[in-house]
């Protein structure tokens, strides 16, 4: 097993995050994403992504022995289950209207063996919005995102612009006013396609290739 998922119940105690991160990395294991809440009774929940994982079973009874913890789970990697995350932005009329196509599209991808997961986000307002964009770069997964707005500039283009040089997110923008629209990869005037090309510019089984059509290709 090379990429997988923990969840780790403890007692909740200072430190007992330190010792089981170096646990995971005794074992040269990377931890890709962390997600840990506390729970009834004072005790935390650690969710855990690993890539690069060796010795599972070595590594669960590493785990198991430190004392503090009281349980260790083990599921598929959150890609093999949910895979590519495509998230759509902006006003709510037309991000629905992204979203039927995106998840229309994703639908004929995913029989076919892919894992393409979509979330949308209705929202209006600069400051709205550019908070979302820029959370992007921290959440797990994501492959592309769509805005879907009347008019976007401003912040929302500081956010877009962020974002693209901190990962190889696509971005695909509806046709609007504002310059937004610059610093996408697509520009699409019609909300139901852009979810569609959405959907094919990260599918592995989609014959259409966003790189081979350039920059800021409007259609």
């Amino acid at each position: 097993m090379s990429d997988c998922t923990l969840t780790i119940k403890t007692f909740e105690k200072k430190g007992v995050l330190d010792d089981i991160t170096d646990v995971i990395t005794s074992h040269g294991a990377n931890i890709s994403y962390v997600h840990l809440f506390v729970e009834k009774n004072n005790v935390g929940s650690i969710n855990l992504e690993l890539e690069h994982v060796g010795d599972i079973e070595s590594l669960l009874s590493d785990l198991e022995n430190i004392h503090e913890v009281r349980s260790v789970e083990l599921h598929g990697s959150q890609l093999d289950i949910y895979g590519k995350r495509i998230i759509i932005v902006g006003g709510g009329a037309q991000v629905s209207q992204v979203a039927m196509g995106a998840i229309t599209e994703a639908d004929r991808h995913n029989i076919r063996g892919e894992r393409i997961s979509v979330d949308t986000i209705p929202l209006v307002g600069e400051k709205n919005i550019s908070e979302a964009v820029e959370a992007i770069s921290r959440l797990p997964r994501v492959s592309a995102l769509v805005l879907a707005g009347s008019l976007m500039g401003g912040d929302i283009t500081k956010a877009v612009k962020k974002v693209k040089k901190q990962s190889n997110l696509i971005v695909i923008s509806l046709n609007m006013p504002g310059s937004v629209t610059e610093h996408a990869d697509l520009i699409i005037t019609d909300p139901i396609q852009a979810g569609v090309l959405a959907v094919m510019a990260v599918a592995d089984t989609a014959v259409f290739n966003i790189e081979r059509l350039g920059d800021n290709i409007k259609f």
